[in-house]
């Protein structure tokens, strides 16, 4: 895969490119440590974890100047961004430190109905926020969905992120329904769910290549 585009270019690019486990990890983790620290910590284990997990197939990049600059993960086929079954969490916490990990991780499990494409969220790196990655990673997403005979993705976004919710509602996600959660908020720092849908349709197209 070439991405020596030049400086300054920015591109989307399908799936998780070879040799940026690591830093993908790092950047999933600045976005969603919070929310996950409860069942991965300490974060150095953590990022570990989920760069030996990684499904590279199961992303899409925004790439600037050669280094990936923003992720988003989803689900398809019983798949998503960050794999890792129960063995492998035993494996990596042992069993008495793994199996209330694991109650945890249950808890924020999502999978896709019939026809569905579930996003696993927007990691940016801080250094390119505000500059159109979001946006990129967004369409490249609702091209995948469209090219998989999807009919919607799907996401949920936590209360403590209005940002988030701001930039899916103007690339067409409706609020569809919202969980109160006060039980998560002194664990995972979220005290709501709001679950956002957005159609598919067969002219959803992206720009391979942005400058």
């Amino acid at each position: 895969m070439d991405m020596t585009d030049g400086p300054g270019v920015r591109r989307g690019v399908r799936g998780v490119p070879e040799g940026s486990e690591s830093h993908v990890a790092a950047l999933y983790w600045q976005a969603f440590g919070r929310k996950l620290g409860a069942a991965l910590n300490p974060p150095d284990q953590a990022r570990a974890f989920l760069a030996a997990h990684l499904h590279h197939d199961r992303g899409v990049a925004a790439v600037v100047d050669g280094e990936v600059a923003g992720v988003a993960g989803y689900q398809l086929g019983g798949r998503g961004l960050i794999g890792g079954g129960a063995g492998d969490v035993l494996s990596a916490y042992g069993t008495l430190r793994g199996l209330p990990r694991l109650a945890l991780l249950a808890l924020m499990e999502r999978r896709p109905a019939d026809g569905e494409l579930v996003m696993d969220g927007i990691a940016v790196a801080p250094e390119h926020r505000g500059k159109g990655i979001g946006s990129l990673l967004l369409r490249e997403i609702a091209a995948v969905a469209a090219e998989q005979s999807c009919r919607r993705v799907r996401l949920d976004v936590i209360d403590v992120n209005p940002r988030a919710r701001a930039l899916y509602e103007r690339h067409g996600f409706i609020a569809v329904h919202t969980e109160k959660t006060p039980y998560l908020r002194h664990l995972m720092g979220f005290g709501a769910v709001t679950t956002m849908h957005r159609p598919v349709t067969p002219a959803v197209s992206t720009n391979r290549k942005e400058a």
